[in-house]
């Protein structure tokens, strides 16, 4: 029987293989995960996004098949490396030689997937403390009672009333952070993140979907989340030196598809008319049940969502805005792989979402990755045409995080590199500027290039004008819905992890944002995480919202009339109603 050995490429030279007895005609994919071994496909193995890339010596390849159907081909040096794609590769269990059963497979580090930059942090709230845990000591009993406002939870030996802890986890579709509090102070002990690991099974929210609507797929995405928040819960615990048992209350904070697989509820409805979930959200679960490692009998807390697309974070970004008391008109927009939004006139809201896809996380960007050391995160051109760059931790770049992509693409458009239409420029429009001599051919196709071996292509545009158009078209049927135009809008918040590293210009130079928003745009940060914390610490905010929540109208741009025509008009990086 044949035997695989997954390695790390690591380099190091004592290190230990994964073995795995092959079962059969199997890719390298499948049997990575079979054997318990990490590799990042975040397209699911559907050969799109190109993140499974394995090495094969030459002495292993004689039993390797290449599957039909790839979408992201490999370049002539990466061939002659030896390099596979594990999800279009298959494994033919009687073409292994008897005399030489061993297969060898370098899964090929990436860097980033460590040290990944998560911002934890969102605007200050003026939060009263009024949480709906409380502590009661019973001397007859010399028992503490865990009451969740009338309600008995659980009890204690002994007089426990002093302490009691709650937590914020933001269940973002790429990245996952936890915020422990006292419920006696409502100050905050400590926060930590991590990317949430579900991504490197299926990158976007409609992926998870279709994986989750499997009961292996929804085992495998409810484990892997449930895992990683423990883990945090874990890190905090030892770095505050509390027991997880002192944790009373969770608050989830995500959009409604992180929430469904994270209560291990059935997704497949919000991938299908008329996209119902399952869970509104609003609702209270035993944190044992889905099996976080808390109290015995501590609790879950789902804020509400308003539909399959427009979830408890961006309830929680509306209560961390402050938009239903705002004067005006308020655009408030959380930009990633799911573009949520929602507009306030003198407190009237509405909502809508758009899926820009991963490209924002680097994802099917060639040289993207994550915002991690070496990622160029931000890019500049001087007047003289010089280039100036900005790595995460000041490493030696290696690859583009999403900050640095919409930078890069920018300037371009802004010096005319890029015109219009998202093409190159060619040599003969502006022979004589300097960033001319960075466009070079990389696989026979016109590229620029960034720094040495990191360069922007042509497919890479294309994915951002995908990206930047749906946002832009969901500003725009929102605004449309209500009966307003660009210049209606008095402020605009940008919300979220992703979009507080961005740069307003950028945003404006790409056509992600109208021109009308210059000088109009604050930057709130994590408004998913400070919006669960005034949801944890006082239940009034909880009563607020829930009541607002229901008054809200939801644009649903999938049934919108004019959303096509509209997010084609706002592909091009000029012209149109992209660039006014």
């Amino acid at each position: 029987m044949a035997l695989l050995r997954f390695w790390q490429e690591t380099g190091q030279a004592d290190a230990v293989p994964v073995s795995y007895e092959l079962p059969g005609n199997i890719t390298i994919l499948a049997a990575a995960r079979a054997a318990g071994v990490l590799v990042e496909s975040p397209c699911n193995g559907a050969g799109t996004c190109g993140k499974c890339k394995v090495r094969i010596p030459a002495a292993s390849r004689s039993a390797l098949r290449s599957l039909a159907g790839c979408r992201h081909p490999l370049t002539t040096e990466e061939v002659s490396q030896g390099i596979f794609l594990g999800c279009m590769t298959e494994i033919q269990a009687q073409s292994v030689p008897s005399a030489d059963p061993f297969i060898d497979i370098f899964i090929i580090e990436r860097q980033d997937t460590a040290n990944v930059q998560i911002l934890s942090q969102g605007r200050q709230l003026d939060i009263a403390l009024d949480p709906l845990i409380r502590k009661q000591y019973i001397p007859d009993t010399a028992m503490t009672e865990v009451l969740s406002g009338p309600l008995l939870l659980g009890t204690e030996p002994g007089d426990s009333t002093g302490v009691a802890r709650g937590l914020v986890v933001d269940i973002g579709t790429t990245t996952l952070v936890a915020a422990l509090f006292d419920l006696t102070t409502g100050r905050e002990l400590a926060s930590v993140s991590a990317l949430n690991p579900q991504s490197l099974h299926a990158q976007d929210v409609l992926s998870r979907i279709k994986l989750g609507a499997t009961a292996e797929g929804l085992s495998v995405l409810h484990t892997d989340i449930i895992s990683a928040i423990n883990s945090l819960i874990g890190q905090l615990a030892h770095d505050t030196a509390i027991s997880p048992n002192t944790i009373y209350e969770v608050v989830f904070s995500g959009n409604t598809c992180m929430l469904h697989l994270a209560m291990a509820a059935d997704p497949a409805s919000l991938g299908k008319y008329p996209y119902t979930p399952l869970l509104w959200g609003d609702s209270y679960h035993a944190a044992s049940e889905v099996g976080l490692a808390a109290a015995p009998f501590a609790q879950v807390y789902l804020p509400p969502v308003m539909s399959a697309y427009v979830g408890a974070d961006i309830t929680a970004g509306i209560l961390a805005a402050d938009l239903a008391n705002l004067t005006g008109t308020t655009l408030f927009v959380d930009i990633g792989t799911n573009g949520e939004m929602a507009l306030a006139v003198n407190g009237r809201l509405s909502v809508t979402s758009t899926a820009a896809g991963p490209a924002f996380e680097g994802m099917n960007i060639t040289c993207g990755m994550r915002a991690a050391p070496g990622a160029i995160e931000k890019f500049t051109v001087e007047p003289d045409g010089t280039v100036v760059l900005k790595t995460i931790a000041d490493s030696p770049a290696v690859g583009i995080c999403g900050s640095g992509l919409l930078d890069i693409v920018g300037e371009l458009v802004r010096t005319k590199i890029i015109n219009k239409t998202g093409r190159f420029a060619g040599l003969e429009t502006n022979a004589a500027h300097p960033l001319q001599q960075r466009l070079q051919k990389e696989n026979g196709k016109t590229a620029f290039t960034i720094h040495q071996s990191v360069y922007l292509s042509q497919k890479d545009i294309r994915q951002v004008q995908l990206a930047k158009g749906a946002i832009r078209a969901g500003i725009e049927c929102l605004l449309n819905a209500n009966g307003l135009v660009p210049a209606d809008v008095d402020r605009v918040f940008i919300a979220g992890s992703f979009g507080f590293h961005l740069n307003a210009d950028s945003l404006i130079n790409i056509g992600m944002l109208p021109n009308q928003f210059q000088g109009r745009i604050s930057f709130l940060g994590n408004t998913a995480k400070t919006g669960g914390q005034a949801l944890l610490l006082n239940q009034g905010a909880r009563q607020a919202v829930a009541a607002l929540i229901k008054k809200v109208a939801v644009v649903e741009l999938a049934t919108y009339s004019d959303f096509d025509k509209t997010f084609v008009s706002c592909l091009n990086f000029q012209g149109g109603i992209a660039n006014e």
